[in-house]
C-alpha cells in the first residue's frame, strides 16, 4: 500500500503548505511506523537471520535505486532499517541497559544535528542526505519530508523491546509516534532544514514504561554483588 502511494502521490490533487506537513506528520508517517508494529513478530526470529534479511533488504535498496525505481528502494530501505532495528536488540542483554541508552543517545544526535556530521551532510550534502534516508511523500509534491536511518533503527529496535520485555507495546508506539509526528510540524514552524529526531523517539520509549524501568533498574542494582543461587 505504502508503495502505490508513493508511486502516485505526486499525480494526486495538491495541497496548501500547511495541508501537506499535516498529511505527511499525522497519515504518511505514522503508515510507515505502523509497518513496523505489523512487523514485530519478525523480532523474535533468530539474530543472524535478520541480519541476512536486514542486508538483504539493504542490497534490494542498492539495486532499485540504481535501476531509478524509487518508490520500491525507499521500501526496501524501510525493510532494512527495521530488521537492523530488530537484531540490535539482540545485543541488549537487560532491559536497564536500553534505558542507558535511551538517556544518552538523544544528546549525541542533538550534538550531531546542530554542530556534527549530520548538519554537515544535510547543508553542504543534502543529495547524500536524500539518498540514505526514508522519504515521505505527500498528495500532489514531487519533494518529500525526509526522516535518518537511525530514526527509524532505534525506534524499530525500541518497540521489539517493548515487546521483548513486556513494556506497555501500544503506549510506546502512539508516544514515538506522536513525538516525531510533532518534531516534523517543528521542523516545518521553525524553517530549519531538520531538527534531532532521536530525543522523540527515546524520550517516546521512556516515557510510557518509566514505571517498568525504574522497577527493573532497582532489582538490577539490588542484585548487584549477591552470590549465585545454589543450583542444588
Amino acid at each position: 500500500m505504502l508503495v502505490g502511494f508513493g508511486a502516485v502521490a505526486a499525480d494526486l490533487p495538491g495541497l496548501s503548505e500547511t495541508g501537506a506537513i499535516l498529511i505527511a506528520a499525522l497519515v504518511v508517517l505514522p503508515a510507515f511506523l505502523a509497518t513496523i508494529w505489523l512487523a514485530l513478530p519478525l523480532a523474535r526470529g533468530n539474530e543472524w537471520w535478520l541480519l541476512g534479511a536486514g542486508a538483504l533488504g539493504g542490497l534490494g535498496w542498492v539495486g532499485f535505486q540504481l535501476a531509478g525505481v524509487e518508490v520500491v528502494a525507499n521500501a526496501c530501505k524501510l525493510a532494512c532499517f527495521v530488521l537492523v532495528g530488530f537484531w540490535f536488540l539482540s545485543l541488549f542483554e537487560a532491559l536497564w541497559w536500553l534505558a542507558v541508552v535511551a538517556f544518552l543517545v538523544p544528546w549525541v544526535d542533538i550534538w550531531s544535528v546542530f554542530a556534527g556530521p549530520t548538519r554537515y551532510v544535510t547543508e553542504e550534502r543534502p543529495g547524500i542526505f536524500e539518498s540514505i534516508s526514508l522519504a515521505l511523500h505527500v498528495p500532489g509534491e514531487t519533494s518529500t519530508a525526509n526522516i535518518g536511518p537511525p530514526d527509524i533503527v532505534f525506534f524499530a529496535l525500541f518497540l521489539a523491546a517493548a515487546q521483548r520485555f513486556g513494556l506497555r507495546i501500544g503506549w510506546t508506539w502512539v508516544a514515538m509516534t506522536g513525538l516525531l509526528s510533532a518534531t516534523l510540524v517543528l521542523v516545518w514552524l521553525a524553517d530549519e532544514n531538520g531538527l534531532p529526531a532521536l530525543p522523540a523517539v527515546c524520550l517516546g520509549f521512556l516515557l510510557p514504561n518509566v514505571d517498568l524501568l525504574w522497577r527493573d533498574a532497582r532489582e538490577a542494582w539490588a542484585t548487584r554483588g549477591e552470590p549465585a543461587p545454589d543450583p542444588d
